[in-house]
């Protein structure tokens, strides 16, 4: 089947007459007819019943028809902004990304996407994971990256890439000068964490559950730039994001074993939306420079 088997379907089936259709394709009719009988033969159904060179749709072309119809609508309107010029596109784009994602990742996807797209608005918001969620679902923004929400939202979540979690601490710190740390190593270690709202903190705290280790809680924040910070002047330990540290040299970058903490950043989008060109490029390039990172050595981020 090729579109032109669809399109001159679509125009008898508005025409109903052979002729007119034929007309109106610029085709003459016997080249009509024949393109829908291989329609038909290829569908097992006769679409058209024919009386003469009027016709009249068969139960089963008039189901066919609503299919066929959408179908070139989209191919249409897709050639259509393939044939847009980039700065043809006026409108906006809303971002939502929770706090490790707008340090450089989000500035890197956003600066390569407004380079192709000078006239459109981005629109950015760090927010909880929760937020992105609620603003999604509630169409105030166009796309979220963040974390698996689970089941029970109207969201459809895509995984970028997967992370490893490490440990920081400040350079005098007894554990500084280890090359690997393991999880059980932090028993009842002085540690500042996410506070428990976020699913981070569920993922951390079930880690030390499955190797038997519990740490001491020192400070909560909901944040993660102030738990750096305050692990660079205090002797507590934190657990973050190895993006979120990178080219830090305030503190110390551990990485974690038995177990290792692994969290999969994705893109969040609301299910049965359908999303401008802008906000498909913009995923687009998130998809692209989510990869590009991903080959990146794996130490190059706590080397840094």
């Amino acid at each position: 089947m090729e579109l032109r088997h669809l399109r001159y379907f679509v125009t008898l089936a508005e025409c109903l007459h052979f002729t007119h259709a034929a007309e109106r394709m610029h085709v003459t009719q016997s080249t009509l007819s024949h393109q829908i009988r291989q329609l038909e033969d290829e569908l097992g159904h006769a679409l058209f019943d024919r009386i003469g060179r009027r016709v009249t749709l068969t139960a089963a072309g008039d189901s066919f028809l609503g299919y066929a119809a959408k179908a070139l609508r989209e191919v249409d309107e897709g050639i259509g902004e393939l044939k847009r010029a980039p700065d043809e596109l006026t409108g906006e784009l809303r971002i939502a990304a929770t706090h490790t994602f707008n340090l450089g990742f989000i500035p890197e996807c956003l600066a390569s996407f407004m380079q192709r797209y000078p006239k459109v608005k981005a629109s950015v918001s760090e927010l909880s994971a929760d937020a992105i969620t609620d603003g999604l679902v509630a169409g105030r923004l166009d796309v979220g990256v963040g974390y698996d929400p689970g089941s029970g939202h109207e969201l459809w979540f895509e995984p970028l890439y997967t992370e490893e979690m490490v440990l920081i601490v400040r350079h005098d710190h007894p554990l500084a000068h280890r090359g690997r740390v393991r999880m059980v190593d932090l028993h009842h270690l002085s540690m500042v964490q996410l506070s428990r709202e976020f699913a981070t903190r569920a993922l951390l705290d079930e880690c030390f559950r499955s190797c038997g280790a519990e740490p001491l809680v020192a400070a909560e924040m909901n944040t993660v730039a102030p738990m750096i910070g305050l692990v660079s002047r205090t002797k507590l330990a934190a657990i973050v994001s190895s993006r979120a540290v990178a080219g830090r040299h305030d503190v110390v970058v551990l990485p974690l074993e038995s177990p290792t903490p692994v969290r999969t950043p994705g893109i969040l989008w609301k299910r049965g939306v359908k999303h401008s060109m802008e906000v498909r490029s913009f995923a687009n390039d998130l998809r692209k420079i989510a990869l590009r990172q991903s080959l990146q050595p794996h130490n190059a981020a706590a080397a840094a």
